[in-house]
């Protein structure tokens, strides 16, 4: 008998839980996250840099950002573009203020190699990380 009631008690615990149970979340594809204010600004922001056009770059990366953003490594990515932008155009107290924000948005931010060397905004970046 109490057999009986255990098992009993099991299952409509199971039910219980089952109920409490979320249906699986679809996953996002690329389209969908692409659709999005924010990453469409910061895709087009990063292509605008890679044809150097660098004002409607910056234009863009700082739309991207007032936006919102959603990935930590996405926001650190605008602002480190934003310095470069910032460094190469003679501006070097945004060009600091932008790594320190790429910093603060993901602490695991680094320049490659090849970015930290640059001549221009390499120096700049240095002088923070020894900070």
């Amino acid at each position: 008998m109490t057999a009986r009631l255990a098992a009993g008690a099991l299952a409509a615990t199971l039910l219980v839980l089952a109920g409490c149970a979320q249906p699986p979340v679809a996953p996002q594809g690329l389209l969908d996250i692409t659709d999005r204010p924010a990453e469409k600004a910061l895709l087009g922001g990063l292509r605008a840099y890679d044809d150097a056009q660098y004002p409607q770059a910056e234009q863009q990366l700082q739309a991207a950002l007032q936006a919102g953003l959603v990935s930590a490594r996405d926001r650190a990515a605008a602002h480190k573009y934003l310095a470069f932008i910032y460094c190469t155009s003679n501006r070097s107290a945004e060009c600091e203020a932008a790594f320190r924000a790429a910093r603060a948005a993901d602490p695991a931010f680094v320049l490659s190699k090849s970015e930290a060397g640059h001549p221009v905004w390499g120096p700049v970046y240095q002088r923070l990380q020894q900070r």
